[in-house]
Formats: C-alpha cells, sequence, structure tokens
C-alpha cells in the first residue's frame, strides 16, 4: 500500500486576467530596466498635479493626527510633527511602496507610551534609533516576506488590542482627565472619572466624534463640495472654532520652543529589557508598515481596474522595511515619534489621486513647514478634540470586517486570546500569547481525527477517516479497523492530507493480516478513486495534489490481463465515482460562479481551438475557469478553409458565433506534441483503404503537409532550436498552416480589418508539459516562423531540447527540398533571444 495518500484539492480564489501573470510585491522594473517606479530615470523626480493635491490633502489629515498621537502617549508635541515630516521625505524617498504614507502610527502609541513612563523620553528615542537598525538589517537580508506568514488573527487581534487600549486611554482626555499607565488601570478608574466630569472637554470631544462621523455622509452637492475636505480636519477646525467661542479655558496644544527640543540619549537599563522594548518597536512597526504596503498594493489595483488608468507598480517589501528603518532611526535622533506605514493616510492618499512618491514627500515637506511657521495656529486647538480623534482611530482599530473573517476561519480564539493579552499584558506579550494559542489550535487540528464506520445494504463496511492520520490517531484507526468481520469485504477511505509512518504500518499491518484471512480490502480517497490494493500488489504511483485530476493515476495497476483491462461495470463505477466526486467536493465550491454565469450568460474573451487528444487540458495550461475559454476541439486542430463543401460546417460556425455573437477579442490555435492525426498525414493513405468520415477529415491537414515540404516556405523554429523529428515539424506547421486558413473565413477577416481581433498559435509539448507561443514578430508568410517557450522567470535553468539529428528522415511522400536559409545569422540570434 502506498503511504502516499490523496488531498485535499487546494481550493484558491480564481485570479483575475489582468493580475494572473504578475508575481505579486516584487521590485517592479522601470523604464531602463532598474528597480524602481515604472517609467521614472534616474535622478528625476516628477511632480503631478494629482500629487500636489493628494498631498495637500494627506497633509490636513497627518498634522492633526500626528498632534493627537504626541498628546496621546505624552510625547513632547513637536515629536509628532517630527515624526510626520520624516516619514513623509525619507519613506517617501527611499520606500518601496509609491504611494504608501508614512507617520506617527495608533499602532505604536501603547508601546511608545510604555516606555516613555518607563525610560522616559530620551531613552525611547535612542531604542527608536535601535529599533530602525534592526528593520535596516532585516530589509537588507531579505526578511520582509517572512513577516507577512504571521497568521492574520494574530496581526489583527494584535492591532485590535491597541486600538481598545488607546480608546481606554484617550477617553479620559475627553472626559477631562488624564489616562492612566495601562489599559486595565484605565478601565478601573474609569467609573472614578465618570464621577468627576467636566461639561466643556466632553463636548468638544463629543462634537469632535459627531463631525468625524456624520461629514463623509453630508447629502446634496454641498457636502460633495464639503467633503473634499477630510473629516479630521473639518473635525478639528470646528471643534477649535467652537471652543475658542464657548471655552476660552479649555486645555488646549502647547507647543514649547525648539529650543527646549529633547535630542536622544544612550538606552541606559537592564540589557534583556532594552532588547525586548527594541524588539517589540521593531515587530510593531514592521508589521503595521507591511499590511499597509499590502493593502495600498490592493487599493491602488482597484482603482486602476475601476478608472481605467495605468497601474501604479506593486510594494518592494524589502526596500520599503529598509526605508522605514531609515526613518525611525533619524526621526529618533532628531527626537521624533517612531514612524510606521499609516493605513488611514496612505488609504486618503490612494482615494485622493495620488499617481507616485510625490505626494509622500511633498505631505512631508507641508508638515515641515507647519511646524515652522503655523505654531499659532497649531495652538489653538482642544487636547479634547485631539483626544477624541485618536479615540475614534483606536475604535477603527477593531475591525467588524476582520472580526467575521477570523471566525469563518475558526481563528476566532486566536484572534480573542491576542487581544485579551495586549490589552492586559502588553504587546509582545500579547503576540507571545497569540502565537502559543495559534500553535496549539495548529496541533489540535492536527490530532482530531473523525474515523467512523458503517456497514451498506451489500455487506461491504466502510471506514472513514477524516483528518491527518499521526501517530495520536493510531489507536482509534486500530479499534476502528479490529471491528471489520473477518473475511469482509472492507472499503476504507482516507480524506486527510498527511499520514506519517505510525499510521501507515498500521494500517499496512491489518490490510495484510485481512487479505490472509480472505478478506478484501480497497483503501480510496475522498473522491472514491482507488489508491490501493492488497499488500501483494504495491502501487506503483503516488497521488500528488497538484492538479484537480490528481487521483486519475493513483488506480493500482493489477499484473494480469484481465484486472489491466477493466470491465464494462468497473468503467461505469469510474464515472459515477467522478461524478459523485463532483457533486460532494467541487460543486458546493463553483456553485455561486456558475449560477452567475448562468444568470449572466456566458461572455468568454478567447476562442481556443485545440485537438481533442485526451492528453489536453485546456484549463489546466491555460489557467481558465468557468466563463474564460470558447473551446472547439477536433481531431488535429484543423480549421477547414472558407468555403470548403464537405459537411465540415461545425468549425466554420463555431468561428462565426464566437466572433460575431460573443465577441471575443483573440482566437487561440494550439497544437500539441505527439499529435496522431500529424502522424496519420505523414505516413499516408493506406493501399486500397476506404474512404472513412477520419480520412475525408484529416484531408484539411493536407496544405500543412505540402507547406512543410514546400521551397517557399522555412521549417518553423521552436525555442530557437529545430525541431526534434517530423512529427513535431509538421505538428508547428499545421498550427502556422491553420492560422492561415483562419484569416479566410469572413468575420475573422473583418475584425482584423478593424483591429478587434488578434490570433495567436500555440504550442504544448505533452512530454515536457512546455507550452511555446508564436512570437509577435513571425507573422504567416514570413521567412522564419519561430515558437518561443513560454517561462515562469526570465532565466529557466532547462536544457534546451536537442537539435534535429542528422539522420532524421521525413517519409518518402513527404521528403523535403532544401530549405532556404534565414537572411542573416543575427537574424537568429535575435529571434533567439
Amino acid at each position: 500500500m502506498s503511504a502516499c495518500v490523496p488531498t485535499r484539492p487546494d481550493h484558491t480564489s480564481r485570479t483575475t486576467r489582468a493580475s494572473r501573470f504578475q508575481r505579486p510585491h516584487s521590485p517592479p522594473p522601470d523604464a531602463s530596466g532598474a528597480p524602481g517606479e515604472g517609467g521614472s530615470r534616474r535622478g528625476r523626480f516628477r511632480i503631478a498635479g494629482s500629487d500636489v493635491s493628494a498631498s495637500i490633502t494627506v497633509f490636513l489629515i497627518a498634522v492633526p493626527m500626528s498632534l493627537g498621537l504626541a498628546v496621546a502617549i505624552g510625547a513632547p508635541l513637536q515629536a509628532g510633527l517630527i515624526g510626520a515630516a520624516v516619514g513623509g521625505i525619507v519613506a517617501g524617498l527611499l520606500g518601496g511602496s509609491p504611494l504608501q504614507v508614512s507617520g506617527p502610527s495608533a499602532g505604536l502609541t501603547v508601546v511608545t507610551a510604555e516606555l516613555i513612563q518607563r525610560y522616559g523620553w530620551r531613552t525611547t528615542c535612542g531604542i527608536v534609533i535601535c529599533a530602525g537598525l534592526v528593520q535596516v538589517l532585516l530589509g537588507s537580508l531579505k526578511a520582509a516576506r517572512n513577516a507577512l506568514a504571521v497568521s492574520p488573527a494574530i496581526v489583527h487581534g494584535t492591532l485590535a488590542g491597541i486600538g481598545v487600549a488607546i480608546a481606554l486611554a484617550q477617553l479620559h482626555i475627553v472626559l477631562g482627565g488624564s489616562p492612566q499607565s495601562s489599559a486595565t488601570a484605565n478601565a478601573l478608574a474609569l467609573p472614578e472619572q465618570l464621577a468627576d466630569v467636566r461639561p466643556a472637554a466632553p463636548l468638544i470631544g463629543a462634537l469632535t466624534i459627531a463631525v468625524l462621523a456624520l461629514w463623509p455622509r453630508l447629502p446634496g452637492r454641498t457636502g460633495r463640495i464639503l467633503r473634499k475636505t477630510p473629516a479630521a480636519l473639518a473635525s478639528v477646525a470646528l471643534a477649535t472654532a467652537v471652543a475658542a467661542l464657548a471655552a476660552p479655558r479649555i486645555a488646549r496644544v502647547d507647543l514649547p520652543s525648539w529650543r527646549s527640543h529633547a535630542l536622544p540619549e544612550m538606552p541606559d537599563g537592564p540589557v534583556l529589557a532594552l532588547l525586548a522594548a527594541v524588539l517589540t518597536v521593531t515587530l510593531v512597526a514592521s508589521l503595521e508598515s507591511l499590511l499597509s504596503a499590502v493593502a495600498v498594493d490592493k487599493l491602488s489595483a482597484d482603482r486602476a481596474a475601476t478608472a481605467g488608468t495605468a497601474p501604479v507598480p506593486r510594494s518592494d517589501l524589502d526596500r520599503e522595511l529598509r526605508a522605514q528603518g531609515a526613518s525611525n532611526m533619524l526621526t529618533g535622533l532628531l527626537g521624533g515619534l517612531p514612524i510606521s506605514g499609516g493605513a488611514v493616510r496612505s488609504s486618503a492618499n490612494v482615494r485622493a489621486g495620488a499617481v507616485s512618491r510625490a505626494s509622500t514627500v511633498l505631505h512631508g515637506v507641508w508638515v515641515l513647514l507647519a511646524a515652522a511657521l503655523l505654531v499659532g495656529v497649531l495652538e489653538w486647538i482642544p487636547l479634547a478634540a485631539l483626544a477624541a480623534l485618536v479615540m475614534v482611530v483606536g475604535i477603527q482599530m477593531v475591525s467588524f470586517a476582520h472580526i467575521r473573517n477570523v471566525h469563518r476561519h475558526r481563528e476566532f480564539l486566536v484572534y480573542a486570546t491576542t487581544v485579551a493579552g495586549v490589552v492586559l499584558f502588553g504587546v509582545l506579550e500579547g503576540v507571545a500569547v497569540g502565537v502559543a494559542v495559534a500553535v496549539a489550535v495548529a496541533m489540535h487540528r492536527l490530532a482530531r481525527t473523525r474515523i467512523v464506520t458503517e456497514v451498506t445494504s451489500d455487506g461491504v463496511h466502510h471506514v472513514r477517516a477524516r483528518g491527518q492520520l499521526t501517530f495520536l490517531a493510531v489507536p482509534r484507526l486500530s479499534r476502528t479497523l479490529s471491528q471489520v468481520p473477518r473475511g469482509a469485504h472492507a472499503v476504507v477511505e482516507l480524506d486527510g492530507s498527511f499520514m506519517d509512518h505510525a499510521a501507515y504500518e498500521t494500517l499496512q499491518t491489518w490490510q495484510d493480516c485481512h487479505v490472509a484471512q480472505g478478506g478484501k480490502v480497497e483503501v480510496t480517497g475522498r473522491t472514491g478513486i482507488r489508491v490501493s490494493g492488497s499488500a501483494s500488489h504495491p502501487a506503483h504511483h503516488c497521488c500528488r495534489p497538484w492538479t484537480p485530476w490528481r487521483n486519475h493515476h493513483c488506480a493500482e495497476h493489477a499484473p494480469t490481463a484481465e484486472a489491466s483491462t477493466p470491465s464494462r461495470p468497473a468503467r461505469t463505477r469510474h464515472l459515477a465515482s467522478g461524478l459523485s466526486a463532483f457533486q460532494r467536493n467541487t460543486a458546493p465550491l463553483v456553485r455561486d460562479e456558475l449560477a452567475r454565469l448562468a444568470r449572466e450568460g456566458q461572455q468568454p474573451t478567447q476562442l481556443f481551438l485545440t485537438c481533442a487528444d485526451s492528453r489536453l487540458v485546456t484549463s489546466m495550461i491555460t489557467s481558465s475557469g468557468p466563463g474564460d475559454l470558447f473551446t472547439v476541439r477536433n481531431v488535429g486542430n484543423l480549421v477547414p478553409p472558407a468555403g470548403v463543401e464537405a459537411g465540415d460546417d461545425s468549425v466554420a460556425a463555431a468561428i462565426e458565433y464566437a466572433v460575431d455573437v460573443l465577441g471575443v477579442e483573440s482566437i487561440t490555435i494550439c497544437g500539441h506534441s505527439g499529435c496522431g492525426a500529424m502522424q496519420a498525414l505523414l505516413n499516408g493513405p493506406a493501399e486500397g483503404g476506404a474512404d472513412t468520415p477520419l480520412r475525408r477529415w484529416l484531408r484539411h491537414g493536407t496544405p500543412s503537409l505540402k507547406r512543410m515540404t514546400s521551397r517557399s516556405h522555412s521549417w518553423a523554429r521552436i525555442s530557437g532550436r529545430l525541431p526534434t523529428d517530423a512529427v513535431e515539424q509538421l505538428c508547428l506547421t499545421n498550427v502556422v498552416q491553420q492560422l492561415e486558413h483562419l484569416r479566410q473565413h469572413e468575420s475573422v477577416k473583418r475584425r482584423l480589418a478593424e483591429g478587434t481581433l488578434e490570433l495567436h498559435g500555440m504550442y504544448f509539448h505533452v512530454g515536457e508539459a512546455q507550452a511555446y507561443l508564436l512570437v509577435d514578430g513571425a507573422r504567416v508568410g514570413e521567412t522564419i516562423e519561430v515558437f518561443d517557450r513560454v517561462t515562469p522567470s526570465a532565466d529557466p535553468e532547462q536544457p534546451a531540447p536537442s537539435r534535429l539529428p542528422a539522420h532524421t528522415e521525413l517519409p518518402p511522400h513527404a521528403k523535403p527540398v532544401t530549405r532556404p536559409k534565414p537572411s542573416s545569422h543575427s537574424e537568429l540570434e535575435d529571434l533567439n533571444a
């Protein structure tokens, strides 16, 4: 019995056509091939009008947010402005995410406040410098992507816990008091604070919250005009105006002189505690920045798809992490708040229409100018308004969408324990608790295996194992198998992706004993397809989880001739089991999509014409799904020329329907290696043979054979080499010839003239699982046609197939004449490149 057990398919959502071939979060090349923004030149910094307007929008959000966060953690107010300016200018210039805006963030508020209370402000700045250095090192080690491997439940739980702690602390300021040293202390002191409320601060805070909530919902034309002003700025401005008139004695922003601004000092304290502090700042700042960069990529891609504009290059996460580290080192040296990529500022930047990093940099310049020139204006802002603004940000960090998502994936326990850990113990401790619970949940799921048995009406004992078969499940497995009567017919159904050695030995030993006692054992996957039989017939194939039809070759091959030819009932059972597997496994996953297609009708973008060969799985080699391809298959992927009166209207009808009715944008003709139709053409008609439908159909391939033997056409080449034999040469030539037939059809000819239809030639090598496309520059009728390899990367490490052997000859009736040579060696070299 094979130890390889069929697994469930990895059901991932089908990607859109636009993003199907993009590599996520890789450094995008510019016009010159160097990493950077598309189309930019080295040393050139362009500023678009949309970047200027977006930078002003972000600036109007960043100033009150930075001041509010400085108030929230008890840091000098200038530190918030320094952090915003450094984050905009330095991270904007050096970062790998063009549209992400960095600055003081709510995620770092709790961490920084705790450090200030324990070590003081100047030592906290030194810790921020060390954390920035660690970020630079991690980015240089290409570790940014590894940070995304943390469970989303832990990340969202950490941010939610920080948001709860922020909201509890700022609520005290809104009520006119002062926050305590921890979230627990803030919660316990809340009743006493409510008993001693002074009306001015709560009313200003309530006004700020009301404007924040209602501003995006202002109706009418006037509302559309007013909504262009950010809600954060509008709320703080209105609260400031009301406080100036109604509460002149309320506590306000107090910006001390820059001459008294505190600079950092070397951290002094227990080494382990300082290392933990540096690690905490690094962890929170890095995770928040990287997750924000990924979110910004999604927002910018959605904006480009909706507006039809050019997409912004995707983020280089390692470069972004290095830029965040450099920014934190500089902000620490200047006495500013620690920074990270912010979701609020970044999303506002994208929605405001920013197209490059110029928006981020300009926003930092505006903050710097405001810190120098608008001190008098900023000092009118009430502290209660800033506290209310930050409190709303903290509440928004507890996202109900994230809660629903983690609950749907059965990760709510991890999320809840992480939130509780952050609120009760601190950020680093809360993350550690979340990781421990996540590991425990994963181990529980790994060890949880359901093994049940039932007896059908025909006396067959079905033993079903749901889950992973590890040594922890061996006692239950052994106990259940022992209940199968001696000599009975048993079917063991394995539904899991893993079986360790202990479980394998248990199942193998029982199977051998049961067969020796006259019983019969079948081991199947969840689909019901047999994966092994008795021990005397070793399995020859290992079930692999890389295709939807992975169980196709998991059947055991019996050595006898009788077993090698399945009976009709066996073939019927194979069909029935496949249909049953579809209804049980695949149908629930595709039902919604197929229901949508049933309502809206089919809207394919491509007509795909290929051979009827059973080895060609069109959806697999094109990574397509339901509704993507309008597919026509026939023997030899032939396209009868227009006007042929031979009962071949089915192909012409499909072409006309696809082009005129469905309005497809492209047509692809796909040939393949080892085509039986091409082999039949090369072998020629048998003497005295009957005129069969197959012979009459293959006559449409005769022009391909004549083209290959013609003096006026060169042999097609495949990825810079000659074909390996005559069959491959004819397969390639046939694709080129059928494209020529396709151009003769009136509907195709008309759409080509309009420039609304593209034709593609394709060749699939079955044995190599390698696809080749007819290159754009090699159109039908030119000197040479080249099929180029489709590779997943720029430098595939696969040796090129050997050239056509010198002794290879075509059949006598297909003997070619001397081939014309290309015009120059350089032409071939360019094509091969």
